[in-house]
């Protein structure tokens, strides 16, 4: 995207997108909802760790550009009609029931991070997970062990003021004056000093005993579980119950606390310290406020009254609030390129809530093109003083999707699918966290495989179109999205170009040559789309055939020829091929003359592809698509080569139901044409990608091989399949190969799940076997015990013998692909165009 609102394209159908250089601001701001009271951002550590709903952006259509609805610009070489039942104003809002939650402000948008992650990781607002616990102890054991220890330490406690300790005095008389004792080893004290002493020892003694039951108890490990996790204000309440009992028992003197402190005070400070009454009340306030210190910090009273509002703490930064200069809704780019004014504007929008997330990401984009080419700043500069975050609209003067069905971070171009499941299949860094798509990952091409009502369709192939659409809204990505009549791939008003193939009242058509004016190039993709599944016939045989039709039909007419006369050609109709003759032979192609002559000589015989070329021509020869597929000066063609040069939204709608082979046959051309036009571009700024909502038998050897080239010139390709079946079966291993990322839903047959097995790899993990003996005793007591044991259990006395071993094993089994997925789930294999991958996730699919 540039600054005036064209785009660059190269190519003799390159044509302009038109409307005005600089477009007008809109009549009313788009409308942003605002965020619910007292909604914030999600904490990442609950649920999913991320929560927070990235996208700020109204969930209804944007107000459109006044004069230049969406209908009305062209599309390549082809005139775009509009669609036919489009409206020219807005369109309705979407029920409420279908919209998100509403997303934080723009600007607190802006500034959430999004630290790099690994790929596939929803990166907004992330959080790592604290670190994994090695060994965690049940709750059950937890308590016994505290409970032990409790009692165990008040035992020793006992046993000791009571006296039954031997020689508990002996280290307390090795450090003091012997005169202060009795004599023997347990002699008690003679003087006042002894006395004091002792009870400073008893004090130290106690506090040892209590950090040593703490320790042993994991009492931390316990409080930590059952009262912190419960969070505010249980919290609180427990550390107050506890600092009550606390002092209760302290002034009690059940524990040697307040004796000890008037003990040390008065030998630091001499015994005429308390003869002043408000020198004592001091200490006893000492006292107590040492006692409840700890508990107060256990419990976090300092925060839940500030969170209360009755604390000093400062409050939480206002997301209105003016940030600094170099924050992300301060518009830095700009500022650092001396376009304060820009900056200020645009700021200015953001606060007022006049621009989306599609607006932002929009207008960074149109700022980082025109940055490459300094005659460009000025005029986007200008236009963003005039028209605010209506600079460099999309061509069809939308900003947003008429409504979304996913979470979507238009910043980073990722759409949220699911969450990892807390299974162990899943590395312990992904469980709780969101999945999510990019183009970085689509760049690769995904395969999804999973049986009809897995939910491919609502909840992967529509987040991925979505995302993509939004992304060619802020001018960075065209898509192709190829399904049924009536699949959930988005309303007619989310695209720009909508194709219904045999419907009379569709605005466009399907150019069965791509669009191209090279005989070779239209005849090799045709034989692709016509003839590329049939495992018996060479495609090149097949290109050849055609070429020596459409190469003398082109020098004759201007034009490739139509399906009718395709066919007739194909079929070696005399009166075609006389006609076809003197056709060239009037405008001299002495030539393609002797191409046609060529056809002639080889027609009929053995192995000759023509025959079954005119069969398959002839599943599009019927009157369902009686005027599609023209070629002739009132041609209405979407030409697929668009794709590469405009940021398109493209839906084709298949007649499935009643024409199943006519739509394989084009789901199969579109593919053809995809891979062989945008491995050709050279411009590749632009992502591209098809999506194919059913690509059943469209997957041949020449388009594997085409799949593979996509990620090197900036497209990718997204293919939906019932079963790996729907492939050829030579086919299996190179597609699986070919593409980066693959999802095998829930309820797929374990021949599948053993394909995406094979294709995932091995993993080392260690194993833990164990072997259980018999014990044999040798001593009659010893057997007497084991005997008894046995009668008790029923059980004989046995042994453990633990092997810890590393082996290697399959990431998911076919088994467990088959059976070990839940509804609603799928295991999911992704990998990015810088070569990082993440390891097989099962994903709760919630997009």
């Amino acid at each position: 995207m540039d600054d005036d609102g064209t785009w660059g394209v190269r190519g003799p159908s390159a044509d302009k997108a038109p409307g005005p250089g600089v477009p007008p601001p809109p009549a009313h701001p788009p409308r942003v909802p605002r965020p619910a009271s007292g909604t914030h951002p999600a904490d990442p550590h609950q649920g999913d760790r991320n929560q927070a709903d990235p996208h700020p952006a109204d969930r209804n259509q944007a107000d459109r550009q006044p004069g230049r609805p969406a209908e009305q610009w062209r599309v390549g070489s082809a005139s775009a009609q509009p669609v036919e039942h489009r409206q020219a104003g807005p369109v309705p809002a979407a029920p409420p029931v279908e919209q998100p939650a509403p997303g934080a402000p723009v600007d607190a948008w802006l500034r959430t991070p999004r630290p790099q992650q690994e790929p596939g990781v929803w990166r907004y607002g992330y959080t790592p997970p604290p670190p994994e616990e090695s060994e965690r102890v049940s709750d059950r054991s937890l308590l016994v062990g505290a409970l032990i220890a409790l009692l165990s330490a008040l035992l020793l406690w006992s046993l000791w003021r009571n006296g039954y300790l031997p020689y508990r005095l002996v280290p307390l008389k090795l450090f003091t004056p012997g005169e202060w004792w009795n004599p023997g080893t347990s002699g008690g004290p003679r003087t006042i000093e002894g006395s004091d002493a002792l009870t400073v020892y008893e004090a130290i003694l106690f506090g040892l005993l209590v950090y040593g039951c703490g320790r042993i108890g994991n009492f931390s490990e316990l409080f930590r579980r059952h009262v912190a996790e419960r969070g505010q204000p249980f919290l609180a309440l427990a550390a107050a119950a506890a600092a009550g009992l606390t002092q209760l028992l302290v002034w009690k003197e059940t524990l040697p606390v307040v004796r000890p402190v008037l003990v040390l005070v008065a030998s630091v400070a001499g015994g005429e310290i308390y003869q002043s009454q408000t020198v004592v009340n001091v200490i006893y306030g000492l006292i107590a406020a040492a006692v409840l210190w700890p508990f107060a910090r256990l419990g976090r009273w300092r925060e839940l009254i500030a969170a209360r509002g009755g604390g000093s703490a400062p409050a939480p930064a206002d997301p209105s609030a003016p940030a600094t200069t170099t924050s992300a809704d301060q518009w830095p780019e700009l500022r650092a390129a001396g376009w304060t004014d820009a900056a200020d504007t645009l700021t200015a929008e953001v606060r007022t809530g006049r621009m989306n997330d599609v607006d932002v990401a929009r207008l960074r984009h149109a700022w980082r093109l025109a940055a490459r080419r300094p005659d460009r700043l000025g005029p986007l500069a200008e236009s963003v003083l005039r028209t605010g975050g209506a600079a460099a609209l999309h061509p069809s003067g939308l900003r947003d999707l008429p409504r979304r069905t996913a979470r979507h971070d238009v910043l980073t171009g990722q759409v949220r699918i699911g969450r990892c499941a807390d299974d162990p299949h899943n590395p312990y860094v992904r469980r709780g966290t969101g999945l999510a798509l990019d183009p970085a990952l689509l760049g690769t091409s995904l395969l999804a495989v999973g049986p009809p009502g897995a939910g491919k369709s609502a909840r992967l192939i529509r987040p991925a179109v979505e995302a993509l659409a939004l992304r060619a809204l802020a001018g960075q990505a065209a898509v192709l999205a190829v399904g049924g009549a009536g699949e959930p791939l988005g309303p007619d008003e989310a695209f720009d170009v909508v194709v219904r193939v045999g419907h009379p009242g569709s605005a466009h058509d399907i150019d069965l040559y791509g669009g191209t004016t090279d005989p070779d190039e239209a005849a090799a993709v045709l034989a692709e789309g016509l003839v590329g599944d049939v495992g018996s016939l060479d495609s090149r045989r097949a290109a050849t055939v055609l070429a020596q039709l459409l190469g003398p039909y082109r020098a004759a007419h201007g034009h490739f020829p139509s399906v009718p006369e395709l066919r007739e050609l194909l079929d070696g109709t005399p009166a075609a091929f006389a006609g076809l003759r003197a056709s060239l032979e009037a405008a001299g192609h002495h030539a393609m003359l002797r191409e046609l002559d060529a056809r002639s000589r080889q027609a009929g015989g053995p192995g000759d592809p023509a025959p079954v070329l005119a069969d398959r021509v002839a599943l599009l020869d019927r009157p369902t698509f009686a005027g599609f597929f023209a070629t002739g000066p009132d041609a209405r063609p979407f030409e697929l080569r668009a794709l590469g040069q405009y940021p398109l939204r493209v839906r084709v709608d298949l007649p499935e139901r009643g024409h199943a082979e006519a739509s394989r046959l084009l789901t199969r051309l579109l593919l053809a044409q995809f891979t062989a036009i945008t491995a050709a571009r050279t411009d590749t700024s632009l992502f591209v990608c098809l999506v194919l909502d059913d690509a059943t038998h469209a997957v041949t050897a020449e388009t594997v091989r085409g799949i593979r080239r996509l990620r090197s010139v900036n497209a990718g390709a997204v293919l939906a399949l019932r079963t790996v079946d729907d492939v050829p079966e030579p086919l299996h291993t190179p597609l699986l190969g070919a593409v980066g990322c693959t999802a095998a839903f829930s309820g797929i047959t374990t021949w599948d799940g053993k394909r995406f097995a094979e294709a995932w790899g091995k993993e080392w993990v260690e194993t833990r076997e164990v072997a259980q003996h018999t014990v044999f005793a040798d001593q009659p007591f010893t057997r007497a015990l084991h005997a008894l044991r046995k009668l008790v259990t029923g059980k004989a006395v046995t042994t453990d013998a633990v092997t810890v071993r590393q082996v290697e094993k399959e990431r998911w089994s076919a088994s467990e692909l088959a059976y070990a997925v839940p509804s609603g789930h799928a295991v999911i294999r992704l990998a990015n165009v810088d070569g990082e991958h993440a390891p097989p996730l099962l994903v709760h699919l919630d997009g």
